[in-house]
């Protein structure tokens, strides 16, 4: 895996503003459905079964968490209050990237090796995730 730090070459996808945008747009829209008053949604694996899916308790977590309870929210999904805080600190690098026109960070997963351990960082996080929140079902 390799870091590099290069300017925006002419023509490229500027990744810093796509996701930054869709970041803060479904932010407002989230927003925008709770302050409204429509239902929450609902999953359901967990009307099904009666016990948590990966992401039960992801929209719990997700308004502890901009509510500024990161204890509770934590509770509620690791996985999702892990992913809040990797968004949070995207939109920072984003936003300042974008205001100071610095030049931007790009991530190189170079060998087979590295993809492979990437890949099975991420599973091993959604079944750890799925077994702690297994462990707390009755929260749910």
């Amino acid at each position: 895996m390799r870091f590099r730090v290069r300017r925006l070459a002419p023509g490229e996808i500027d990744h810093e503003l796509i996701w930054l945008s869709i970041s803060l747009v479904s932010l407002t829209l989230a927003a925008a459905w709770l302050a409204i008053g429509l239902p929450w949604p609902r999953c359901m694996f967990h009307e099904i079964t009666g016990l948590p899916c990966v992401t039960c308790g992801m929209t719990r977590c997700t308004i502890q968490f901009f509510h500024g309870d990161f204890v509770a929210a934590l509770k509620w999904n690791p996985l999702v209050f892990t992913a809040l805080c990797g968004v949070m600190a995207f939109d920072l690098y984003a936003f300042a990237t974008l205001a100071t026109r610095a030049p931007r960070l790009r991530i190189c997963f170079c060998t087979q090796r590295v993809r492979t351990f990437v890949r099975f960082s991420v599973i091993s996080a959604f079944a750890l995730n799925w077994i702690y929140l297994l462990l707390h079902w009755r929260d749910f």
